[in-house]
């Protein structure tokens, strides 16, 4: 009886260490996905604020022509 006792404990244990490890793969999995998020929203950013940088260009250009040819 004293074995299936022990069997049982070991097998609690590695039950245990099986979950804890098929819980960390899944929070890596997570955390890479909210990185790759992070990082697409960062270029989203970034490629948002170059084309609001070439419209300013842009507009100011503009402006400037059509103030010379009133004066």
């Amino acid at each position: 009886m004293a074995i299936l006792t022990a069997l049982g404990r070991g097998g609690a244990v590695v039950a245990l260490i099986l979950l804890i490890v098929a819980l960390l793969k899944q929070l890596i999995t997570m955390v890479g996905f909210l990185l790759a998020l992070v990082k697409f929203a960062i270029i989203i950013v970034f490629v948002a604020l170059i084309v609001m940088i070439a419209l300013a260009i842009f507009r100011d250009r503009s402006r400037r022509k059509h103030d010379a040819e009133e004066t």
